[in-house]
C-alpha cells in the first residue's frame, strides 16, 4: 500500500535522490546536461531545500511503499496572496511512473489545499515535458506561456497551468 506523508528536513537526502534519478530521464530530450546540472544544484542543494521547508513554508510530501520512497511533491499555500496552492515540484521515480503515484500526490495536494481554503492549484511545467499530458489528465488547463531566465544564460520555457478545486 502506498502511503503519503509530510516530509521534513530529515527527508532532504531522499528528495535529492529522487530528483537526481528523475531529472535526467524527464529532461534528457529537453535540457543540456550543463543546464540540468545547473538547475539541480540551484533547486536541490541542502541549503535551498532547508530554506524552502523552514522559511518559505513550502510543504513537501512523499509517497512511500514498503519503505521505498517513490516520489515527492512540494507546494505552497496562498501563493501570491491568492486562494491558490502552488505546486512547485512533483517527481516520481521513472520505474514507478504510470502506477498512479503522481495522481495520489496531486490528490493529496488538493486535500491540503482545500483545508487551507484554496480554490485552485497552479504550477509551471516545461512546454516540452511529457508531464503536460499527465497534468491535463488530472484536470489542469494551460492558461499561459512563460519564459523565465534562471541565470547562467539558461531559460525555462514553461506553460502556466491551473486546476480549479
Amino acid at each position: 500500500m502506498i502511503v503519503i506523508y509530510k516530509a521534513t528536513v530529515v527527508d532532504i537526502e531522499t528528495i535529492q535522490a529522487i530528483a537526481k534519478e528523475t531529472w535526467p530521464v524527464a529532461y534528457r530530450d529537453i535540457l543540456s546536461k550543463t543546464q540540468l546540472d545547473y538547475m539541480l544544484n540551484q533547486m536541490y542543494s541542502d541549503s535551498v531545500l532547508k530554506e524552502s521547508i523552514i522559511n518559505k513554508e513550502h510543504h513537501f510530501i512523499l509517497a512511500k511503499e514498503n519503505d521505498i520512497c517513490l516520489g515527492f511533491a512540494s507546494f505552497e499555500h496562498h501563493y501570491l496572496n491568492k486562494e491558490t496552492t502552488r505546486i512547485h515540484k512533483l517527481y516520481i521515480l521513472p520505474s514507478i511512473q504510470g502506477r498512479g503515484v503522481g495522481k495520489l500526490l496531486v490528490d493529496a495536494v488538493v486535500n491540503f489545499a482545500q483545508e487551507k481554503k484554496s480554490t485552485s492549484l497552479s504550477l509551471n511545467v516545461n512546454r516540452y515535458n511529457k508531464a503536460v499530458i499527465f497534468y491535463k489528465k488530472n484536470g489542469f488547463e494551460i492558461i499561459a506561456e512563460e519564459d523565465i531566465e534562471i541565470g547562467n544564460g539558461f531559460l525555462m520555457e514553461d506553460y502556466k497551468m491551473e486546476k480549479k478545486i
